[in-house]
């Protein structure tokens, strides 16, 4: 194993996918220490490589904490993840907790006036349409769903509150008529 090994690892890593810079680092451990094992190293030994890599790889701006948990946050958001969920979810990536609060800090300051509270509201509705909790289940269900679907959303993270409000609105238009 050489340094330039591990930037052609890293490098084919990153063409594939979004990383933090904590996932980087994990996988460029995992991958050395599969190939010490087979020949018979310490993969310990090892660890100022994958540490420098890792560090190039940010300074050149291939892996940016700030920018993967912008767009991560998107995407999760659009998939309708509560923010309990979304902290979760990063912080398993390896993403900083203050880099988590100030995406999120972002995201209520980005939206207009007021709006910033109904973030996690349209993250259950999303949530509720994904999964057809509430208004989005057959009308003959729905009532006898009810208490599942909103265990349903308080499994997912979301308040009571926002729960019971996206499980009891009424749509405005036919589940069919949007589609």
């Amino acid at each position: 194993m050489s340094p330039t090994w591990l930037e052609r690892a890293a490098l084919h890593y990153l063409e594939r996918y979004s990383a933090s810079t904590e996932m980087l680092r994990r996988t460029l451990a995992r991958r050395v220490e599969k190939r010490a094992r087979l020949r018979g190293e310490d993969p310990a030994t090892f660890a100022g490589m994958i540490a420098a890599t890792v560090a190039r790889a940010v300074s050149s701006g291939l892996v940016d904490d700030v920018r993967f948990t912008d767009t991560r946050l998107a995407t999760l958001r659009r998939r309708g993840t509560s923010s309990r969920g979304v902290s979760a979810k990063l912080a398993a990536k390896g993403v900083p907790r203050d880099v988590v609060e100030a995406a999120m800090q972002a995201e209520r300051e980005a939206m207009p006036d007021g709006a910033a509270e109904e973030i996690e509201t349209q993250a259950a509705q999303a949530y509720a349409k994904r999964r057809r909790l509430g208004p989005y289940r057959r009308p003959d269900l729905r009532a006898a769903y009810r208490d599942r679907d909103l265990a349903a959303l308080a499994r997912a993270g979301f308040a009571y509150g926002h729960a019971r409000q996206v499980i009891d609105m009424e749509l405005d238009t036919e589940p069919d008529a949007a589609e």
